[in-house]
């Protein structure tokens, strides 16, 4: 059977799914090119695998017409083999199919396609099998070439755009035309999956599809494999069918929005990205407070980075007071912008951590839980305002109620108390005081059980032996 990722991959640019942003920019490019006054010579599609980067770049040149020439991770890509794949053919002329000589004045383009161009320096220098030099040795620093002597329109292809950026990459960010793909929505990948289902003809539950394109997390080449595994040898697929699928583990797209803020100073960028994850900018805030400590190196750049952050925090402060939501753009700005231009130094590298801040926010929310509806037993049971209770009743309790277990273990039972309405009355130690009670009661009532059971036995056993004797007696009276 043949692969439904080949076989239905888009041919033409409408057909790709999501990133309707970018496919418009992609589209205005090429059209530059097919004008011949592109601004940038090159463009670099950046995001996860599996969500349409060279499916978009075929469907181009399929579009467009121009022939393309691909060179991948299964190449070498040194500065030997660019040159004369990837430069040679960016700056000489083309030929159809059947070997008649198009001029790029009549549009006759070739479309240069460097797939994984972030994967370079990944072999050693010595990586020659067969004779042939598999290495990446001055690959970069060729494709940096190639892109600025291209008559043809280029396109590199990339997972971690940091990667191709950094080191003699760097002049990349002003010479090529950076667009950011994102995993699709859910919905648009339903879509995908039920046209697929027409033209294979076979029946698939709704929710199988749903099911499909929610694991999958926006990886479209993923979906499209888990729907093919699942209707494999079937006309009808029920959601049974689907519960052979495992839910994918995808990095959320804010850790790619803090890699962007702390290693680059791009503002437009920045500012792009940071509106496609669509954070909420308090919750920005948070997330890059917690991990600047860790990523800058120089005491005046994260001083001059926690300068902007209280400047954005000032705003978010006027935008709910005012209610003037306008204000939002420029706390969302001032806290990744800023800080990305605050830096002068080198960074570290480090895993990037949920807010620690949010974790504690959330315990002191359950705390403050569990005080509220023991304040309102103990207030309801006392026949007392809440005010008295929280100010006058609730201290002396919280003191006896820790020095003294059996009025712990009794004011629980009597007012119906949860785990942590008791932790807040009486401290950590109330679970241990409280588990050992409850173990003490059980038996208790376990002993009370047995001794029930077994005094019912016993009497049983009495009545028995006194009808015996009855009846011996009855029948001795009788003979006599």
């Amino acid at each position: 059977m043949m692969d439904w990722t080949e076989k239905y991959r888009p041919k033409t640019v409408k057909q790709i799914v999501g990133n309707h942003s970018q496919i418009r920019k992609f589209l205005s490019w090429a059209n530059a090119w097919k004008r011949g006054n592109p601004q940038k010579k090159a463009v670099v599609l950046s995001g996860k695998p599996g969500i349409g980067k060279t499916s978009a770049a075929y469907a181009l040149a399929h579009d467009f017409d121009w022939l393309p020439i691909e060179l991948n991770a299964s190449d070498a890509r040194n500065a030997t083999t660019i040159n004369a794949v990837a430069t040679a053919g960016a700056t000489h002329q083309t030929f159809s199919d059947d070997g008649q000589f198009i001029s790029t004045k009549t549009g006759g383009l070739k479309l240069i396609i460097i797939d994984e161009a972030d994967n370079l320096f990944e072999r050693s220098k010595d990586s020659t099998v067969g004779g042939k030099d598999f290495g990446d040795k001055d690959g970069k620093r060729t494709i940096v070439k190639t892109v600025q002597v291209t008559q043809q329109p280029v396109i590199l292809i990339v997972n971690d755009d940091y990667q191709l950026f950094k080191g003699s990459g760097s002049s990349l960010r002003k010479t090529c035309l950076h667009l950011k793909m994102y995993p699709a929505k859910s919905d648009e990948i339903v879509q995908l999956l039920k046209q697929i289902c027409l033209k294979e003809q076979i029946r698939v539950d709704a929710q199988v599809l749903f099911s499909i394109a929610d694991a999958s997390q926006g990886d479209i080449r993923s979906a499209v494999r888990d729907l093919q595994s699942v209707c494999t040898n079937k006309k009808v697929v029920t959601l049974d069918d689907a519960d052979v699928l495992g839910h994918r583990d995808r990095s959320e797209l804010i850790f790619d929005v803090l890699r962007d803020i702390f290693r680059t100073k791009d503002s437009m960028v920045i500012r792009q990205h940071v509106r496609m994850v669509q954070e909420d900018p308090r919750m920005m805030l948070l997330w890059v407070a917690e991990n600047l400590l860790g990523s800058y190196s120089s005491v005046d750049d994260i001083a001059s980075a926690y300068h902007w952050l209280s400047k954005s925090d000032m705003f978010l402060g006027r935008t709910f007071r005012r209610s003037n939501y306008g204000l939002w753009s420029y706390a969302s700005d001032l806290s990744t912008i800023g800080v990305s231009l605050s830096k002068q130094q080198r960074v570290h590298f480090q895993r990037y951590k949920f807010p620690s801040w949010l974790k504690k926010t959330s315990k002191e929310k359950s705390v403050l839980s569990a005080q509220k509806s023991l304040i309102e037993k103990v207030s309801r049971y006392h026949h007392c305002s809440m005010k008295k209770t929280r100010s006058f009743i609730l201290p002396n309790l919280k003191k006896i109620a820790f020095s003294n277990d059996d009025f712990l273990c009794s004011f629980v039972d009597r007012l119906e108390l949860s785990d942590e309405e008791a932790v807040f009355l009486a401290g950590k130690k109330a679970k241990k005081v409280l588990s050992s009670y409850r173990k003490e009661k059980q038996s208790t009532k376990d002993n009370f059980k047995e001794k029930k059971i077994d005094s019912k036995k016993t009497s049983k056993k009495n009545e028995k032996v006194e009808r015996k004797d009855s009846f011996k007696q009855q029948s001795l009276g009788s003979f006599q």
